[in-house]
């Protein structure tokens, strides 16, 4: 499959998977989301199953500030990528080990916690993996995308991890 292609079908994947999350934005320009109104839904398929989304604020497809929340249960790993622009992650809850490199490296990574904080320049390369349910929040500048650094690590590229 070609990238130009690949990127398509991953892009369009996502759309529908972060389409169903989006909250309404208000006439006055703001968005106010009461943590109990979050609306949870499996996360695309760029991300192995078990991970749940909710996009806070913006249109992850269109340029424009994003915020949104990524859940993972316990022991869920993202394998080493990098995305086309910069994100900026604050951990909500739990713990999130996360490192920099191309292969997730257990030894290599960091623990952040409720409060911890990571900036990531565009193109960076980097992993995450969890030992505890965990919910994270990232807000970059749209569109959203992701490349993992080994292709054969998408789990869109493998069936049964869905």
């Amino acid at each position: 499959m070609s990238i130009t292609r690949l990127v398509t079908v991953s892009l369009a994947s996502l759309v529908v998977g972060l389409i169903v999350t989006v909250p309404a934005v208000h006439a006055q320009g703001h968005v106010l989301v009461p943590a109990d109104k979050v609306q949870w839904g499996p996360a695309p398929p760029a991300f192995a199953a078990g991970a749940q989304l909710s996009v806070l604020e913006g249109n992850p497809m269109e340029s424009g500030p994003v915020t949104l929340r990524l859940k993972f249960p316990a022991n869920y790993d993202v394998a080493a990528h990098w995305h086309s622009m910069p994100e900026r992650l604050t951990v909500l809850s739990g713990a999130l080990n996360v490192g920099m490199g191309d292969k997730l490296d257990r030894q290599a990574s960091q623990k952040l916690e409720p409060g911890g904080f990571v900036s990531l320049p565009a193109k960076m390369h980097h992993f995450a993996w969890t030992t505890t349910p965990t919910i994270v929040q990232i807000s970059l500048q749209g569109p959203f995308d992701i490349f993992y650094v080994n292709p054969s690590d998408d789990p869109q590229k493998r069936s049964s991890s869905r």
